[in-house]
């Protein structure tokens, strides 16, 4: 039985990939171990979203090399779609995957005898066209789903539409069958994610079904605890998605919405779909119906062309905006996109320290947001994270919880009251059988 090792770049949406692949390997006789135990065959999924993240990639595969010089290492993922050949030439790797042929890697390289020359299986990003159903089982209180994938947005930034290629989607029909699956498992809470999940609907190039028409059939699934949205674009976040949140069994009170930047030039620059106007709008709409929601924002900054008063204005937007934290990234640029072509980059550092006033900036965020559940009751979902002796877990609204380790609060929902905020940044809580702390 030859072992096999996974490791995963870059979002959730590759993680349910890297986990349903895991399956085939798993059905075909192979056994899945980790990273360390010198396996015979390594599947390393990347990420290209940012330049660090190739990097990455190069330092994994000197590492498997480490581990188990005789194993046979095979690429898949965006960066393997992007840069075959590229990749095809790193020193140790034997075959290199697209984004068609990574779900058929079993029977395309089945055997895995290491060859003289890389194997390369990358067809032309517009020949993508089919949806690959795809979910996580590492975490068995958490499970991501994948319903969408794919993107047909021009955002002047993104290599994503290069990578996985036109928008497209799994039906309603099947998702309801791959989620009333996972709720005989374990699982409480399913993340319904994609690359840009509101688009969910296109089949073949055509609007078969609604976003919203999926999420009220998920709503009806016995067994699921917790349905979470991963993340939305505004102009895709309708009123009525958000007033069936307001009312829905299942679906929490949870929204990430990408922003990437509060100034409308540089929005405009981006080739965005909405303008700053449309963002407050989703927002407030949100608080209005559910005060305590909790909205996470995507934000990218040093793009050409921010100078430091469209920084300042980006700053000033999310600082007044009732938004619970931010995820920021700092613009690099990526071959074969428009804005790598663009004028008046941003320097390094400059990127760097406006990068470091907005995750400032998200600290406070979310220390208020906290501050503002203080007394107030929140059911909590514990996962089997432990770390210093604490486990952790989060409230229906993401505030993060940790408690004293107890093996009987895994995967259980627990009724606490938040009563302060720890020194790392936790909501500190009380439950009524056991002291509790909310991170």
């Amino acid at each position: 039985m030859k072992k096999v090792a996974f490791y995963t770049l870059g979002c959730k949406l590759n993680y349910s990939e890297t986990s349903t692949i895991s399956r085939k390997f798993e059905e075909k006789g192979y056994q899945k171990v980790e990273f360390t135990e010198q396996p015979d065959i390594f599947i390393i999924n990347t990420c290209s979203v940012t330049e660090n993240a190739d990097k990455k990639c190069h330092k994994i595969v000197r590492e498997a090399r480490a581990i188990s010089p005789n194993a046979y290492v095979a690429i898949i993922g965006c960066y393997a779609q992007l840069k075959p050949k590229e990749i095809s030439e790193i020193p140790g790797v034997d075959a290199v995957l697209g984004a068609s042929e990574k779900f058929r890697l079993v029977e395309l390289l089945d055997g895995f005898v290491r060859p003289e020359k890389t194997s390369v299986f990358a067809s032309d990003i517009e020949e993508v066209n089919t949806f690959n159903t795809s979910y996580s089982l590492h975490d068995r209180t958490r499970t991501f789903l994948k319903v969408q994938d794919g993107c047909d947005y021009s955002c002047t930034f993104c290599t994503i539409p290069l990578a996985r290629g036109s928008s497209r989607s799994d039906s309603i029909a099947n998702i309801i069958s791959t989620a009333s699956e996972i709720a005989k498992t374990e699982v409480k809470e399913i993340v319904l994610t994609g690359v840009n999940t509101g688009d969910f609907g296109l089949q073949h190039g055509e609007r078969k079904e609604r976003f919203i028409d999926l999420v009220k059939a998920l709503d009806q699934i016995e067994g699921i605890d917790r349905f979470r949205i991963s993340s939305i674009e505004p102009n895709l976040l309708s009123d009525e998605i958000i007033d069936f949140v307001t009312q829905s069994k299942r679906f929490v009170p949870h929204f990430h919405i990408p922003l990437q930047s509060g100034s409308n030039k540089i929005l405009k620059l981006m080739r965005r779909r909405y303008q700053r106007e449309l963002y407050v709008s989703r927002v407030e709409k949100i608080k209005s119906v559910m005060p305590h929601a909790c909205i996470g924002v995507d934000v990218i900054v040093g793009f050409p062309g921010e100078t430091h008063e469209d920084f300042v204005e980006t700053y000033n937007f999310l600082n007044e905006l009732p938004i619970s934290y931010l995820h920021v990234f700092t613009y690099s640029e990526r071959e074969n996109t428009v804005a790598a072509k663009m004028p008046d980059a941003v320097a390094k550092k400059d990127r760097n320290e406006r990068s470091k006033m907005l995750h400032i900036l998200s600290d406070k965020k979310r220390r208020f947001f906290y501050e503002q559940h203080l007394d107030s009751t929140q059911t909590v979902l514990f996962e089997n994270d432990i770390e210093e002796g604490l486990m952790h877990g989060f409230t229906e609204n993401y505030i993060r919880v940790a408690a004293k380790y107890d093996p009987l609060l895994i995967n259980e929902l627990k009724k606490v009251v938040i009563r302060g905020i720890n020194d790392k940044g936790h909501a500190e809580v009380e439950e009524a059988e056991t002291e509790l702390l909310a991170h």
